[in-house]
């Protein structure tokens, strides 16, 4: 190893931001692995990144992941396309430039096998890898960090997939299921994002042999910045309506909000209907959901994945954002909505009670009646007046709990 830095050699895992480059808005997972590197690179401690790419891993320093930084925020643009990255015709053009910068900007590279040895020969002491973001959570990671000395933190978000198996798409049971089993037999400590879904976690780790030490931290809510411009000239906003955030997949419940806006059809004059506009990308295994989309449904809009500022503008306005989930692992819509003085009906989940507390109204995912008339309610209330939000969790609060560990 490489010596003269003091403190902890930070080794931060992006695989999954990088993965994510010309696929879209990002997910709530990440930009938990974003605000880590935002933070990370405020904090003195020496610091360093790992990307698995398609050709292997590569290494960042400070400035290189800077650089990396500056072009996954949008800051600047991707380099051009180099020959290794056009060799992946179906990769999306945007993904091409992005590998291709990988390798320019990295420090090292190397692949499976060589990996130990490219962190012995680079950092500067045993490193703590922090992994986030679901991705890269592979053995041979885990070993090379490990015959350093050093320790491997993890930040499991949920375990749905393997609680819910019913509603995932074909082959994410079996791979979620893998990942899992690394991290309950190699993991140096688990950051969890709430008691209830740790409870959950740590049965699976018991049934793979092996619970992991592991410490509870909410994750950070901030308000998103709205930017009108973002948003389609056609989109009302000049009369009553309520916004439907996330993925369409069977947990999130759409069928509900469907069905609820079938009822107030019924009962309200065309001219008093609220809009409801459906924000996020069609999932897995929901096509009644897509079935009844498609038809065009009176007063319901589906807008698709939307730029954050958008999103952040369109519940700056909003009677309501209205979340009938099933199940979650955290929910970082809610808190984001409540930023931004929007007001949050949700299903009566522990996770909420336990993250949120009585900053949202909450209903039975399942009952139908009660829904329809907080929605009736929620529409005629004077939405000049902004909700106001307690005791929202801070990412200073997380990593305040997190950095002391590693």
């Amino acid at each position: 190893m490489t010596t003269g830095a003091t403190g902890t050699v930070r080794l931060l895992d992006l695989s999954r931001l990088v993965s994510r480059v010309g696929r879209g808005a990002w997910t709530g997972i990440d930009r938990v692995e974003a605000a880590y590197l935002q933070r990370l690179l405020a904090e003195d401690e020496p610091l360093f990144a790992l990307v698995r790419s398609s050709f292997g891993f590569t290494l960042f320093d400070r400035a290189g992941l800077r650089a990396l930084a500056d072009r996954l925020f949008g800051r600047i643009p991707w380099g051009q396309a180099d020959t290794l990255s056009r060799l992946f015709l179906k990769a999306h053009p945007e993904k091409r430039r992005a590998e291709a910068d990988l390798r320019r900007l990295s420090i090292g590279r190397a692949n499976r096998r060589a990996l130990p040895g490219l962190l012995e020969d680079t950092l500067p002491g045993p490193p703590c890898w922090i992994n986030v973001g679901h991705s890269d959570l592979q053995v041979s990671v885990f070993d090379a960090v490990h015959r350093l000395g050093g320790k491997a933190v993890v930040l499991v978000h949920d375990t749905i997939p393997l609680d819910h198996p019913d509603w995932q798409r074909e082959g994410t049971v079996d791979s979620f299921r893998a990942r899992i089993q690394q991290v309950a037999g190699k993991a140096d400590l688990v950051v969890h994002t709430a008691q209830a879904t740790r409870g959950q976690t740590e049965r699976h780790f018991a049934r793979e042999g092996r619970v992991p030490d592991g410490i509870v931290a909410h994750l950070g809510i901030d308000a998103p910045v709205p930017d009108d411009t973002q948003l389609a000239a056609n989109i009302r906003r000049d009369r009553p309506y309520f916004v439907a955030l996330g993925t369409i997949e069977p947990r999130k419940n759409h069928a509900l909000l469907l069905d609820a806006w079938a009822e107030l059809a019924t009962r309200l004059p065309g001219d008093d209907m609220p809009m409801l506009y459906i924000v996020g990308s069609r999932g897995w295994r929901n096509e009644p959901v897509f079935d009844r989309l498609d038809k065009g449904p009176a007063h319901v809009r589906e807008l698709g994945p939307l730029p954050d500022g958008a999103v952040a503008s369109l519940l700056t306005r909003a009677q309501a954002l209205l979340m009938p989930s099933l199940v979650e692992g955290f929910g970082l819509p809610p808190g984001e909505a409540l930023a931004l003085g929007c007001p949050v009906i949700a299903s009566d989940l522990p996770v909420y009670r336990e993250v949120f507390g009585n900053n949202l109204v909450y209903l039975d995912p399942h009952d139908l009646y009660s829904w329809v008339e907080q929605i009736r309610t929620f529409a005629t209330k004077n939405r000049g007046a902004q909700a106001t939000a307690s005791s929202l969790p801070t990412w200073d609060d997380h990593f305040n709990l997190v950095l002391k560990c590693l």
